[in-house]
Order: structure tokens, then sequence, then C-alpha cells
């Protein structure tokens, strides 16, 4: 049994790698956030939720998650299109359009709030245009819209990537020579088996919305009851010195987090069982 075991390490070393490790994340992560909860649990019940059903409080929820829940699901439809067209289709520029999926990662998230401010502005290239069409962008929930789908694009397209890298044509050219139309080879052969992915991308994106602020302050305006997204009323309560009103919306947002790491997780398991099982 010894022997066994022994010979099932194949590197040296994984109890002083696992305590390295364990180290490293209780530092840069658990403590952290264990902070938060007990700041948050210093707090007597009744100011707690108190704090959290003021209007404002409430109305800035309320356009966090309705905007990025809404990007979530356009990313969802036009990620999945983007990431068939650049996986089934070849073009001059493909890898060009490639590489430009992955620059929301790279660019700093002021940069964008700043390009997509100027460019959706009244007087701006696109917002001057769709003035005259009596759209607003720049400064309503719209324009938080557009900016989280600039950022959360990227998430949902290497998510089904891979999955439609994996996917056997065999399968798409039997159901056709069965007679079955093109539309149903998509949405009866292909479209289950990329499911689980696009809705892991769609859970990245709509976590990634909820805790956007760079991109979002600028094209916002920033309105309180109408266009405050909550990271930035967190840093408004930090900076009027309102800690524990901040630690209270933090704390709830880290509860959120937790959980869309839950179904991100379960939904991966899921597509990895359906992948295996295939």
């Amino acid at each position: 049994m010894f022997g066994r075991s022994r010979r099932a390490q194949v590197l040296p070393g994984f109890g002083l790698s696992v305590g390295l490790v364990m180290t490293y994340l209780s530092f840069i992560v658990l403590i952290p956030l264990t902070m938060v909860f007990l700041e948050a649990s210093a707090l007597e019940w009744g100011r707690f939720l108190s704090m959290l059903t003021e209007p404002r409080v409430l109305a800035s929820f309320k356009v966090s998650f309705l905007t990025a829940f809404l990007a979530a699901v356009v990313n969802a439809v036009f990620g999945l299109l983007v990431a068939w067209v650049l996986m089934r289709y070849r073009f001059p520029g493909r890898r060009l359009i490639d590489g430009l999926v992955d620059l929301p990662f790279a660019l700093p998230t002021a940069v964008a709030g700043i390009s997509l401010t100027t460019l959706y502005a009244e007087n701006g290239w696109i917002g001057s245009w769709l003035k005259t069409l009596g759209i607003k962008v720049s400064f309503t929930p719209l324009g938080i819209i557009v900016a989280l789908v600039f950022i959360g694009l990227p998430f949902v397209v290497r998510t089904v990537q891979p999955v439609l890298a994996e996917l056997e044509a065999d399968m798409e050219e039997a159901a056709v020579m069965l007679g079955a139309r093109r539309w149903q080879v998509f949405f009866r052969v292909i479209f289950p088996s990329l499911l689980p992915s696009l809705l892991t991308g769609f859970a990245l994106a709509f976590a990634r919305g909820l805790g956007e602020y760079g991109s979002v302050v600028f094209i916002a305006g920033n309105m309180p009851l109408k266009t405050e997204i909550v990271p930035l009323l967190i840093m408004t309560k930090l900076e009027q010195f309102d800690y524990p009103g901040a630690t209270a919306i933090a704390a709830v947002m880290l509860i959120i987090s937790f959980l869309l790491l839950l179904v991100i997780n379960a939904l991966q398991w899921y597509a990895s069982r359906r992948m295996v099982a295939d």
C-alpha cells in the first residue's frame, strides 16, 4: 500500500506545493473576502436591511442586474454567431477578427469607457446618427448595456469555440441525408451540444457585467435612481466615509458572486460529463 502511494506521486513535494498554494490563496483571496463578511456581520440585522432597502440602493441593484442580464443575452446570441463564423468558415481576415475578439480583455476599461462615450455621445459619430432617430445612448441605461456588451462578448465566444471545434461533421451530414432541414440540423443536432457552453459563457458575461466599473462610469452618466450602478455606489459611499453602507452592499454582491460561481462550475461540470458521454 505504501509503495502504491509512493509510485502515484510522479512529482515530489506534493505536501509543500499544496501548503504554498493554500497559503497564497488565503492571503490573496480568502482573508480579504472574509473581512467583508466580518465587517458586515458586525452590523445589526435591522440596520443592515435598512441600508439595503434604501431607494437609491435598490435602484442601483435594479440598474446593474437588468443591464448585465440584457447585455449577457445579447452576447449569448451574437457571441454564438461570431464563434460559428470563426470556426465554420474560412475567409480573408479571419485571424484578424479572431484576435479582435480578445481586445476587451487587453484594453483598459477606462479607455473602453471613454471611447464608447465619445462614439455614442449626441455629437459623436454614431450618437449623432442615432439622435436623428430619437435614440439616446450615452448617459442612459442603454449606454450601460452597450458597454457591457463590449466587455462581455469574449466570454461567450471563447467558451463556445472549443465545443464547436470538437463537434463532428458526420452527425450533421447524417442528419441531412436522413432528410433534416438546415434549421432542424442546427436546433436538434448542434444546439443541444452547444447549450452547456453557451450557458457558461452567458453566466460569465453576466457576472462580469455585475462587477464592471471602468467602462461603465463614463457612458452611464451616474445619475442616482436612473443610471447609477452598484460598484459606483460602493465607491461613492466609501468617498463619503459611509463604510457600513459600502460593506453591506459589498457583502450582498459577494454572496451573489459566489452563487454565480457555483452555477458556472455546475454548468462546466455538466458540459464535461456530456462530452465524455458523447
